[in-house]
This record gives C-alpha cells, sequence and structure tokens, in this order.
C-alpha cells in the first residue's frame, strides 16, 4: 500500500522544507516471497527489482512472430534432449541483482534447475527489443544476466530491422559481442545449433524505427 500526503506551501520570507514538495510518499518494498505469491493471480505481468515491481506492457506482432519463431527452432533441435526450453511466460531470478525477470525465451539444461515458476540457472536467454524497452535490455537487463553464472549467451533481436546481437562468454571467462545481419548464419554454442537470421524472421513484417525516438544502444558493455 502507498500512502500520500501532501504539503503546504511555506510561509514568503521564511522557506521550509515543505516548500519544496508537492508531494511526499513513501516507497513500499514487496518481498520476494510476496512478490511470488501476488504473480500467481495478477492480471498483469510485473518484473522485480530490489523490491519494486513494474508493470509490463503488451507485445507486438512482430515481437511475438519473432520469439515464437526462436523457441521453435530451438524445441525442434533440442527435442529429446536434457534441455528444456520456455517462452514469456517464465521468470528468470537473478539473485545477485535481487531481480525477477521475464525473458521472452529461456533455455536451462541443467536438472535441477527445477522452480515451477522461476528458472536461476539459464545457459541460454533471448529478449526480442522494442522502442520502449531496448535501452533496459541492453543496459540493466544486459548487467543483470551476465552475473548469472550458468549464462552462457545472451541474444538480442531487433524487430524494426533484421538484426541479432550476441553477448557470449568463452571458456575463460570473457565476454564478446557479435552482431548478425539478414544474410548472416550464426552458431548458438551454448546448445550447438547453428541457425540462419532470414530463419528467425520469417513471417514478421518489419516496421520503421518510430521518429524521435533515439536508436538503441548497440556499443558493447
Amino acid at each position: 500500500m502507498i500512502l500520500e500526503r501532501r504539503c503546504k506551501r511555506g510561509i514568503i520570507g521564511a522557506p521550509t522544507r515543505s516548500a519544496f514538495m508537492a508531494s511526499r510518499v513513501p516507497v513500499y518494498s514487496m518481498s520476494v516471497d510476496e512478490y511470488l505469491e501476488t504473480e500467481k493471480t495478477a492480471r498483469l505481468r510485473h518484473e522485480y527489482v530490489a523490491g519494486q515491481i513494474y508493470a509490463m506492457a503488451g507485445a507486438s506482432d512482430a515481437h511475438n512472430t519473432i520469439a515464437l519463431n526462436f523457441a521453435s527452432s530451438l524445441k525442434s533441435k533440442l527435442r529429446g534432449g536434457p534441455c528444456r526450453v520456455y517462452m514469456s511466460d517464465m521468470k528468470v531470478w537473478v539473485e545477485a541483482a535481487d531481480a525477477f525477470y521475464y525473458p521472452d525465451v529461456i533455455v536451462t539444461c541443467d536438472p535441477e534447475d527445477n522452480g515451477e515458476y522461476a528458472k536461476s540457472r539459464p545457459s541460454l536467454i533471448l529478449e526480442v527489443t522494442s522502442p520502449s524497452t531496448t535501452v533496459m535490455d541492453h543496459r540493466e537487463k544486459l548487467q543483470a544476466y551476465r552475473k548469472l553464472p550458468s549464462l552462457r549467451e545472451y541474444v538480442m533481436m531487433a524487430q524494426h530491422e533484421m538484426l541479432v546481437e550476441i553477448y557470449r562468454l568463452d571458456s575463460r571467462g570473457h565476454w564478446w559481442f557479435e552482431t548478425y545481419g539478414p544474410e548472416h548464419t550464426f552458431e548458438l554454442e551454448s546448445v550447438k545449433m547453428g541457425i540462419a537470421v532470414k530463419e528467425l524472421y520469417e513471417g514478421v513484417v518489419l516496421r520503421p524505427w518510430p521518429e524521435g525516438l533515439p536508436q538503441p544502444p548497440t556499443n558493447p558493455v
């Protein structure tokens, strides 16, 4: 529950602390257990970061099609093996960041990663970026996901052009940043699978980046 208290204007010539505030509200911090229990029956999905929750917006046709293409390709390749593929209703718990996120696609190959509502040991994560999420995907989530000891690849796919960006962890513990365009085929080393960029964009209508919005960041961090 959030309580709000509006402050009165101070006397002219004798400013008080309240004279400089339009409003003052306490910040309610939700525990992990409270979040998980509330999320089971919530009408909207929420991500959780350090006690605060943030509602998630709906996704576009392109966003859903890209995520489905990616998940379908993985499912077909990994069928019968130890790895499991999940789409956007499964949470990832990043303990080091005190955060729960809903990636677009998760792959976990650890048999002990068996949480019913959240996974904590994914080897591969995909986010389909959008104008409203691209900065978060490239910065906050990038930093958080890289704190997962199990993660080997973090993939971001644009929905305004055929562009795949991959942060990849090598055997010596170094991260590498790679980009692929429409004519490329790339390797997902975490699941030993090659895939063509065009295949992942099959059936996708690419729409131009909205005017007036800053272009998405592409520099490796």
